[in-house]
């Protein structure tokens, strides 16, 4: 009974990672800024093998990548949910997805800070 429980728990792990990668891929083909910032993403993992980053520095950058398109996940979602509530416009709707916007610029700001102080030194 025990052997059961586990091998349940295991598959539905593995169907809850089918389900995350399969958002995944849907924030990637249909929503133009998470295709600009994955973009982003892949020219900077170019980057930082061309310039040789440090295992630290490899570590600051994956992790501004991953805040960065987690939060535009995020605000997707609230945009998505807010859309679908209320699809007409709507003041309060509004002002919720202009802080979920807001999110998404303090991540990609902190992503630029980090880009800045790995490749300016790299660059001159």
């Amino acid at each position: 009974m025990l052997l059961m429980k586990d091998k349940r728990f295991i598959s539905g792990r593995l169907k809850s990672f089918v389900y995350a990668f399969r958002g995944a891929y849907k924030l990637v083909v249909t929503e133009h800024s998470i295709m600009v910032q994955f973009i982003i993403a892949v020219l900077v993992t170019i980057a930082g093998f061309i310039f040789k980053i440090s295992a630290t520095e490899w570590m600051l950058q994956i992790l501004a990548i991953g805040l960065v398109l987690g939060v535009e996940g995020l605000n997707t979602a609230i945009e998505k949910i807010a859309d679908f509530i209320h699809p007409q416009y709507n003041e309060r709707i509004g002002f919720i997805k202009d802080i979920a916007a807001g999110a998404v610029t303090f991540a990609a700001l902190a992503a630029l800070c980090v880009g800045l102080i790995i490749y300016i030194p790299k660059i001159f």
